[in-house]
């Protein structure tokens, strides 16, 4: 199904467009054969001169900026670069957990192809997420990451380091979550098979604040999209 880019555009001014970026689209064109659209294809056609800020996998949803022209690009850059950009994300973890300001500290390098990564204490690159819990469900938790880098897979690794897996996230140890494992007296259709709340990693990019060309300060804010906010509201539902 073709995206309408102007569909996903959350906000929007002379220097900055901020989207909500659906689950399974590439920020970038994928190195594959297989030319399907991305979000920089996409706002290229909206804005020929449009940079991506910064990255999201292609699995997680949420809130991306994109910048209109190469002074906004390096204006936001400079802030990547000097760790003044706040983003929160929002992920749904395997078990109950009490995290309050947890910080992780662990550096991480690549692994295999280049597709995930590992903590390595010789030779990674430094990598810090602080935690903090949002809501506790039966066996899953709804956790706040504050990534202060920003390592590829920075924030799916240090969950599983603090045995607080993503949901879905196989690559990092993260088990799918049923209704029935949530849901008391749950019934199953006979002959039918159960599908996951979830069928992707449950990590979204819930916010972004950062300083606008004028020197104003803003948060940019990117509601969950249709599954995410399912799960989340299955969970609460039967805790």
């Amino acid at each position: 199904m073709k995206l309408n880019f102007e569909d996903l555009i959350v906000a929007e001014n002379d220097d900055y467009i901020l989207i909500n970026k659906p689950p399974y689209v590439a920020s970038l064109d994928e190195r594959t054969t297989d030319r399907t659209q991305s979000i920089l294809r996409m706002a290229k056609e909206y804005c020929p001169d449009a940079q991506l800020g910064h990255r999201l996998d292609k699995e997680t949803s949420g809130m991306l900026a994109i910048a209109k022209h190469p002074e906004a690009y390096r204006h936001l850059a400079m802030q990547f670069e000097h760790r003044e950009v706040t983003k929160r994300y929002h992920a749904v973890t395997n078990g109950v957990h009490d995290f309050d300001g947890v910080s992780v500290f662990l550096p991480i390098s690549p692994i295999k192809d280049g597709t995930a990564v590992r903590i390595d204490r010789e030779k990674g690159k430094v990598a810090e997420t602080i935690f903090n819990t949002l809501q506790a469900y039966r066996t899953t938790t709804l956790v706040e990451c504050l990534p202060i880098t920003g390592r590829m897979h920075q924030i799916r690794v240090h969950l599983m380091c603090l045995k607080a897996p993503i949901v879905f996230d196989a690559t990092y140890g993260g088990e799918p979550v049923y209704l029935s494992e949530v849901k008391r007296k749950f019934n199953l259709k006979q002959g039918t098979e159960e599908l996951p709340l979830i069928q992707r990693v449950a990590l979204h990019a819930y916010s972004l604040t950062f300083t606008q060309m004028n020197g104003e300060e803003q948060t940019f804010v990117a509601p969950y999209p249709k599954d995410f906010g399912v799960l989340v509201k299955q969970l609460e539902k039967f805790s």
